[in-house]
């Protein structure tokens, strides 16, 4: 919601910037998509080892 008032208020100061990042919006998001799948991707990874890490202390009766 933020982020579309700024575009109207962008609208109204610099119509032909707001068109263009209206445009470049899409590209930018195709472009960022792999580094979001990465990051996904990273954080599972980071879990697993945290699991893995801590599974003694689970065992033994570690609440965390």
């Amino acid at each position: 919601m933020f982020t579309v008032l700024l575009w109207i208020l962008l609208l109204l100061i610099a119509p032909p910037l707001a068109l263009i990042a209206l445009l470049l919006y899409p590209l930018v998001w195709l472009v960022l998509l792999p580094f979001r799948i990465l990051g996904i991707a990273v954080d599972g990874v980071l879990k697993l080892v945290w699991a893995v890490i801590t599974l003694p202390a689970r065992i033994l009766g570690w609440r965390g």
